[in-house]
């Protein structure tokens, strides 16, 4: 039986080889499945996860950076998801 395992990674910037800042994880296996850790980036960068199986199902959106915005709190704009299918 197969199941669905969600990764969100956002990165330092909008390209898959920038530096992880960010994630979440959403394992439809239950734990079944292959774990990742918790306390520290699962993978370094975009790329990192493409190596290791993981599939791009979503990459962010351009987005217009305006001159004194860089300091504001916001969502995190470089959000891509990944995604993997496990035998459990």
């Amino acid at each position: 039986m197969k199941r669905q395992q969600i990764l969100y990674l956002w990165l330092a910037e909008g390209a898959l080889d920038t530096a992880t800042i960010g994630w979440a994880f959403f394992d439809g296996a239950t734990g079944a499945g292959p774990a990742l850790p918790s306390s520290e980036p699962p993978y370094p960068t975009g790329v990192a996860a493409l190596e290791d199986g993981w599939f791009m199902q979503q990459s962010p959106s351009p987005y217009v950076l305006h001159p004194g915005a860089e300091h504001g709190t916001s969502y995190l704009p470089n959000e891509f998801v990944f995604e993997r299918t496990v035998e459990i």
